[in-house]
């Protein structure tokens, strides 16, 4: 055999005991006792109530007290989620997302479940990395099953993905999906004016004016001074030649978007939502 040949066969031989070595466990991890779930639970408990509950609970979110404390709660365990998750928070609220994201993925990594879909609305309605949220959601429909999170389900907020990457139909698709399961479920009373909103506004982008209409009508009769639906809803009236009728209602709808009639999120008063109107 040439030194080639030679050369050949070692480098490949090398290189396949590394990947082998790199693709075993360096240390073997005997599964966990109830009795040791539960010490390790106890102590993470403790651990949250000192750093957190007692800690960075009795600061504001923005003050470097707040960060301070939970890294101490870290510096003692880096597994606890919620602290990774509590760390993130405020830094979204600031608008801060690039540096909030990577404690947000530590939270899902040592508790998906709990936080994954947290993460995944995190990602449509603050940072609006919308195809991500959209990844994120479809996986943990399939690990998880479906599910609702910050009052909404998991197909809301992708098709509220969906509407700001433009594709309009896949949005619809899912809107009318959502809003077909509650009719058959629970009936009107409990339809969400939001949902009907943004149905609306899947049809209102295609031109499907008068469709779009009969939904921001829908939504209207359960939340009367809703200006941003009253601005779409004119919208419609003037595209469908009743400029009249919809010049009234656009002012009715200013009025009441000063007036502070706007969406109704609870985290509208730190994102401005998709198709939010600015009065001001």
């Amino acid at each position: 055999m040439n030194l080639n040949k030679k050369l050949f066969f070692i480098l490949t031989g090398t290189a396949l005991i590394s990947c082998q070595q790199e693709d075993s466990p360096t240390e073997y991890s005997a599964p966990k006792t109830t009795a040791q779930l539960e010490s390790i639970e106890k102590r993470q408990d403790s651990i949250i109530q000192e750093h957190l509950k007692e800690g960075a609970w009795k600061y504001s979110y923005y003050s470097p007290e707040w960060q301070e404390e939970i890294d101490k709660g870290l510096a003692k365990d880096s597994t606890i989620a919620y602290l990774w998750q509590q760390k993130a928070m405020p830094l979204f609220k600031q608008g801060k997302y690039e540096i909030g994201m990577p404690y947000l993925d530590k939270a899902v990594k040592y508790n998906r479940r709990q936080w994954q879909d947290y993460r995944a609305f995190m990602k449509c309605i603050f940072s609006k990395t919308y195809r991500a949220a959209i990844v994120d959601f479809k996986d943990y429909q399939k690990r998880f099953g479906s599910g609702h999170v910050m009052d909404h389900s998991y197909d809301f907020y992708i098709a509220l993905s969906y509407l700001q990457l433009n594709e309009f139909h896949k949005a619809e698709i899912l809107f009318k999906s959502i809003h077909e399961t509650q009719l058959s479920k629970n009936g009107k009373e409990w339809l969400h004016p939001v949902e009907l909103f943004y149905y609306g506004i899947s049809k209102f982008e295609q031109a499907k004016y008068l469709e779009a209409n009969e939904l921001f009508d829908l939504a209207l009769t359960l939340h009367d001074q809703f200006s941003d639906v009253q601005y779409y809803k004119a919208m419609c009236l003037s595209k469908m030649e009743k400029r009249e009728e919809a010049k009234e209602l656009m002012a009715i709808a200013e009025k009441n978007g000063k007036d502070g009639f706007s969406l109704n999120e609870d985290n509208a008063f730190y994102e401005r939502y998709p198709y939010q109107v600015r009065w001001r």
